[in-house]
């Protein structure tokens, strides 16, 4: 936060990269994390804000308005993205997770930078109606209304434009799955969550499921089976804690049963490594 720059973490699959956001916005008490996807499609506008414009034309032919009041009403059809949200000036960081940047086309990555560089960007829309309309009201990204920042799920935009106060928490996760700019890897710190061991296992299974004997006798046998298949190929934590909670529920399967279901759980998260 000091250092005005985006964390980026690297792991595998279920290694706790998208959790690490959710905990650091709770012990910073930073209010509700806005949390970004990333496909394949995604754009650097798609963060900031969308415009309905054809909405806004349909709404405007069934009424009879004068163009005044047709200005009054566009922020209506404007709604911030995370991206946008995230830089609303506020006197403590907003939290936002960009989750699976790797998934992004070439482009998203090298565009994140002058907004991460500047804090800033603008919503031309706005901006040309401005000495018109100054000031306008639009929809955010928050949602929850039990968070602090529920008294931002709507806010004012004056000029179009949305310059950030404290630069926000920006936790971008990647499987490690490609290979970013040089100069986006310069602008972001860097982090790579490592694989849990046993004993860290052992400390995961008891924070979600439990201490009790049935539970931990389980977990013993399966954390070795998980670990000795994890050396041959990709496994997700979450797999190991699903096998766990299914075979101590009383209604678990035993025997051959039993082994066929631990093995479905326990498939590797590429199709090759499972052949």
């Amino acid at each position: 936060l000091y250092l005005r720059r985006p964390l980026l973490v690297t792991g595998k699959p279920g290694s706790g990269k998208t959790s690490l956001a959710y905990a650091v916005a709770y012990e910073l008490k930073l209010g509700e994390v806005l949390y970004w996807p990333i496909t394949t499609r995604t754009t650097l506008k798609d963060g900031l804000y969308s415009y309905d414009a054809i909405g806004r034309l349909q709404d405007a032919q069934q009424q009879d308005k004068t163009n005044q009041d047709n200005l009054k009403e566009i922020g209506n059809y404007i709604k911030l993205g995370p991206l946008g949200t995230a830089l609303l000036p506020s006197d403590k960081p907003r939290a936002l997770l960009i989750d699976e940047i790797d998934k992004s086309d070439i482009d998203l990555p090298n565009d994140l930078l002058y907004v991460f560089e500047e804090g800033e960007f603008e919503i031309p829309e706005l901006v040309r109606i401005s000495e018109k309309l100054e000031t306008v009201a639009v929809g955010t990204a928050y949602k929850d209304e039990n968070e602090p920042t529920a008294k931002d799920i709507k806010v004012d935009i004056t000029e179009g434009r949305i310059r950030c106060k404290a630069f926000p928490l920006v936790i971008l996760t990647s499987n490690g799955e490609r290979d970013f700019p040089p100069p986006f890897l310069r602008r972001c710190l860097r982090l790579n969550i490592k694989e849990p061991n046993d004993v860290e296992l052992d400390k995961i299974v008891a924070a979600h499921l439990g201490t009790e004997p049935e539970i931990t006798k389980q977990a013993q046998e399966l954390i070795e089976q998980f670990l000795e298949k994890r050396n041959k190929g990709d496994l997700a934590t979450d797999q190991l804690l699903n096998a766990i909670y299914l075979m101590t529920r009383e209604s678990a399967p035993t025997g051959q049963e039993k082994e066929q279901l631990i093995e479905q759980l326990l498939k590797y998260l590429t199709s090759s490594e499972d052949g």
